[in-house]
């Protein structure tokens, strides 16, 4: 049982609850999930299975699309709709026009401080447990990428945007920020992952299916092959001796003979360094990665 759920987590609900539920169902001890969802947040939850955990990292580094609702006029100390009001201002005069205008400042490369709601350690201890014992302590600002932050509903005193951005962004912080910048405050009143790398929410399966699914052992249908993380990286078939080596751990030197006339090309490493490796019974073999120390191919992962 190796592979990846796209499952809908729904709120209230931990990631770490969602894994422990699919553990229990599937009676595989390896399951694990790819970029955690703050519990009052639901959308697009990969959990992978049995190998699958092994992929989930590639997933973690990969893009991410939200959509937030921002309730202006209140801010707290959670900087969700979970925390204490820390400032409370009418936003009436605030137009889609001056909410758009602020939104500016929050795209592209940008520096983001984490909340004191967060799992983000300091000296070993989680903030949120610092925080919830009254306890706040300066903490570092982090880089964080906004590829796209639109809105997509104007209902004042709610602003609903869509964000697309890199793994480590708060969507709560965002949301606070901006309510500084405009002068009235604001928190995060609603958040939902709608895209996570490859998997969408459109695809998600909620809690009760995936249940009903082990239950009545039609689970496979879910199931996605180990290589639907990886299919944004180039790929090869290798020979059974390559095979051998890389099942060994040896590095190798890849090569084909589209060149013609018995002439051997070396394959070109790809920008990302990695590349999908298959039998050439179409099993996937493994990820390699380009050393450019050395000129040749190590096996970061091999599945067979």
């Amino acid at each position: 049982m190796d592979g990846i759920l796209n499952i809908n987590k729904p709120e209230g609900m931990t990631s770490f609850g969602v894994v422990a539920i699919v553990r229990k169902l599937s009676g595989v001890k390896r399951v694990g999930h790819a970029g955690t969802l703050d519990p009052a947040a639901s959308g697009v939850l990969p959990v992978g299975i049995g190998q699958g955990t092994r992929v989930i990292e590639f997933l973690v580094n990969t893009t991410k699309t939200y959509r937030a609702e921002i309730e202006l006029g209140i801010a707290t100390d959670t900087y969700d709709a979970s925390g204490r009001v820390t400032q409370q201002k009418a936003p009436a005069g605030i137009s889609r026009e001056q909410f758009e205008s602020a939104l500016n400042s929050f795209r592209g490369a940008i520096q983001q401080i984490p909340p004191m709601y967060s799992a983000v350690k300091y000296h070993g201890q989680p903030l949120y447990k610092l925080a919830r014992s009254g306890i706040a302590v300066e903490r570092k600002s982090r880089r964080a990428e906004v590829y796209r932050l639109e809105i997509t509903d104007w209902q004042l005193p709610v602003a609903t945007v869509e964000v697309e951005c890199s793994k480590g962004t708060y969507i709560r912080s965002i949301a606070h920020d901006l309510g500084q910048l405009l002068g009235c405050g604001a928190h995060l009143k609603s958040l939902v992952r709608i895209r996570c790398g490859t998997f969408n929410i459109g695809d998600a399966i909620s809690m009760s299916q995936i249940e009903d699914a082990f239950r009545h052992g039609y689970w496979q249908h879910f199931v996605y092959p180990l290589d639907s993380v990886l299919l944004n990286w180039g790929a090869i078939v290798v020979g059974s001796a390559v095979e051998t080596a890389l099942k060994n751990g040896s590095s190798v030197v890849l090569g084909n003979d589209s060149g013609g006339q018995g002439r051997r090309l070396e394959v070109q490493p790809p920008a990302e360094n990695y590349y999908r490796a298959y039998t050439s019974d179409g099993r996937l073999l493994g990820v390699l990665r380009f050393n450019v120390e050395t000129g040749r191919w190590q096996p970061e992962k091999v599945f067979l």
